[in-house]
């Protein structure tokens, strides 16, 4: 034991309790980053870009790259947004891996499948950014003539992990008590 209530370095418990950690959720991450490195290489070797290939009425496969954030933000500049969008992936992947191992792998599930959702996410489009320089996207859904701007795997976890985070907190709020860190008050 090392004196403190911090598990040491490799460890799996979280809290007291000894239940693991959400860091076992890190493995919903890496099926993301995988799935979405697949599906990008996948497009990149047998569709056209920005040639549309009808999948559904309302869905095509688009090749497309993004060198700026979500719809396009920042893609018209010099090239620094490559570097600022992966420092800032990179902050919030570190973030999101230190808060799992706050929390409980069982208990707190639904967080733990959030945050690796969009860690991984934000993981598989960081690969993208680095090696790259751009965001391989393909999903082109529309209306009526309005199109959605093209997203992949990696944009659907972050926005499905969003939405789990919006359900926990729900979840939370009805329950009558704040968001949970795992890390009980005496």
């Amino acid at each position: 034991m090392n004196g403190t209530n911090e598990p040491r370095a490799g460890s799996a418990p979280a809290g007291r309790s000894g239940a693991p950690s959400g860091r076992v959720w890190l493995l919903l991450s890496l099926v993301v980053i995988a799935l979405d490195q697949l599906s990008k290489a996948w497009v990149v070797r047998h569709l056209s870009f920005h040639l549309a290939t009808r999948i559904l009425p309302v869905l095509d496969l688009t090749l497309a790259y993004n060198t700026g954030a979500a719809f396009s933000f920042l893609a018209g500049q010099s090239g620094w947004q490559r570097w600022l969008l992966a420092a800032l992936a990179l902050v919030v992947a570190l973030l999101i891996i230190g808060y799992l191992g706050r929390l409980e792998a069982r208990r707190q599930g639904l967080l733990c499948a959030a945050l690796a959702l969009i860690l991984g996410g934000a993981l598989g489009n960081l690969i993208d950014r680095l090696r790259l320089g751009y965001v391989v996207d393909f999903i082109s859904a529309h209306w009526h003539g309005h199109y959605f701007p093209a997203f992949n795997l990696a944009d659907s976890s972050i926005t499905i992990g969003a939405a789990l985070l919006l359900i926990d907190l729900w979840r939370d709020s009805r329950r009558g008590g704040a968001p949970t860190t795992g890390q009980e008050h005496s």
